[in-house]
This record gives C-alpha cells, sequence and structure tokens, in this order.
C-alpha cells in the first residue's frame, strides 16, 4: 500500500481517483491546488504524487517542476494524470520532473501498475 498524494480541484476527479485507488489498497490524500499540495507533500512526504495540469492559481507543470526540484521532495515521483493529450504536453511534463503522463480518464489497470512500479510495490 502506498500513500499518494492527489492534486486535483475537480471534485469529481478527486472521486473517482479517490475510490480507484483506495480500491487497489492505496491511501490517499488530497489537495485542491498546486501551493496547498506542495505544502502537503513536504509535511506528508507522499510515496507518490498525482498531479493535474489545469489547476487555479500554480498549473500543474510548475508544480511538478518546483517538487522535483526541491531537495526535500525531489526523490518522490509525480505521476501527471490530465485532459492535456498533446504530445507537446506529455514532454513538457517529463521534462518538468514528472516521472509518467497519463490521460484522463485513466485505464485503472495501467493505472495501478504504472503506480506501484513507481513505488516499488
Amino acid at each position: 500500500m502506498a500513500r499518494i498524494l492527489l492534486i486535483e480541484d475537480s471534485p469529481t476527479d478527486v472521486a473517482v481517483l479517490t475510490q480507484l485507488l483506495e480500491r487497489n489498497g492505496h491511501e490517499v490524500l488530497s489537495s485542491g491546488n498546486a501551493e496547498d499540495g506542495i505544502a502537503m507533500c513536504k509535511r506528508e512526504m507522499p510515496d507518490l504524487v498525482l498531479m493535474d495540469v489545469i489547476l487555479p492559481g500554480m498549473n500543474g507543470f510548475q508544480a511538478t517542476r518546483a517538487l522535483s526540484r526541491d531537495a526535500a521532495t525531489g526523490k518522490i515521483p509525480v505521476l501527471i494524470v490530465s485532459t492535456k493529450n498533446m504530445d507537446t504536453d506529455r514532454a513538457w511534463g517529463l521534462r518538468q520532473g514528472a516521472k509518467d503522463y497519463i490521460v484522463k480518464p485513466p485505464n485503472e489497470d495501467a493505472l495501478v501498475a504504472r503506480i506501484n512500479e513507481l513505488v516499488g510495490a
């Protein structure tokens, strides 16, 4: 079981992803914006972060870069889960430090398998 921080502003997506992750044995923390998510990540030190791109204020690319370049959180894998489906979005997300980029809605088996790979489960 992994502790996963979900940084997502859509209540519907938070509910769907939380159910999916909990059904697969993970503990879920959530934040509705990037700034609070970064603070929560530093405080809670989760095993993995699921990051939306389109967020109020700071976007998910900026937050991913902030987490991946911070000495305290740089080893925590960030997995971007976004509706943005362009190759350039994927490439940019990976350049910011994300370990992978998955388009919403994610395939449950593929998402869980990738999470398990990243957290070593």
